[in-house]
């Protein structure tokens, strides 16, 4: 990318929240809907709230049940996405119930999680790992599976063994797909800590902005939906930060590919 497009990229990516947020300001100061509190409010409670008030009750333990969440998933999603891509039997055996997990919104199951085994972190934590490891997966498993025919034929020609083929072929050029399955996963990871939390917690972010809703506290129902979306953002910005770190060879070669 050239400097030129760089910096106009730039430059859309912060004007536009900056624009919105704007009239969004302008727009609310004169308001009188009680469902729509002056920004101004709304950034006053914030500060209020989750910068001091329920930072340790409440914040930290909802993202340190999305970090391990999303890690275990990670971790499981890869490793039985490369095992069933390498062995077409098993992967023929579980590809049905993949498409019926796929199928399936994750959401849904939380009452009969919950029903059935409390609740808990540990089932908070169990909600996320089975909603977010299918995608994580099936991302991993298309991509150690769509390996060029011409490198395979390098494989055979150097005589690598399964293990150097595994790690210094398979898993790099799958690696776009495996970072695109870790943004699904991740997604998916915040999608369920909110929704669990709202099912049945007594703590954390998502409980706290229900509550609020339910009790027709509009300040403070706006200023968690305002933390969840820049949590969500911070963390997907972090992942995609590694990605250009991680898979910047990567990029460098398809660009090579695209001028030629």
């Amino acid at each position: 990318m050239s400097t030129r497009r760089r910096v106009w990229h730039t430059a859309l990516e912060v004007g536009v929240p900056v624009l919105i947020v704007a009239l969004w300001w302008v727009w609310s100061e004169n308001a009188q809907d009680p469902f729509f509190p002056p920004l101004s409010d709304i950034l006053t409670r914030f500060r209020e709230l989750w910068l001091f008030a329920h930072l340790t009750s409440d914040i930290l333990p909802s993202l340190a049940i999305v970090l391990v969440g999303f890690g275990c998933s990670a971790t499981l999603g890869v490793v039985a996405g490369v095992l069933l891509a390498r062995v077409r039997p098993m992967r023929e055996l579980l590809e049905p119930l993949l498409t019926f997990l796929r199928a399936v919104p994750m959401v849904a199951a939380i009452p009969v999680i919950v029903a059935t085994m409390g609740f808990g972190d540990g089932v908070r934590l169990l909600i996320i790992v089975v909603a977010a490891t299918p995608p994580m997966l099936i991302a991993t498993m298309d991509g150690v599976s769509s390996l060029d025919p011409v490198l395979k034929d390098v494989m055979q020609t150097f005589r690598l063994s399964r293990w150097d083929q595994l790690m210094r072929v398979y898993v790099p050029q799958a690696g776009a797909q495996i970072f695109s399955g870790l943004q699904v996963c991740l997604q998916y990871s915040f999608v369920l800590m909110i929704a669990s939390e709202m099912l049945g917690a007594t703590r954390g972010i998502g409980y706290m902005t229900l509550l609020a809703q339910q009790t027709f506290v509009s300040v403070d129902m706006w200023a968690g939906i305002l933390l969840l979306g820049a949590v969500g953002y911070l963390a997907n910005l972090s992942l995609t930060l590694v990605r250009k770190r991680v898979l910047r060879w990567y990029d460098g070669a398809h660009a090579v590919e695209l001028r030629g």
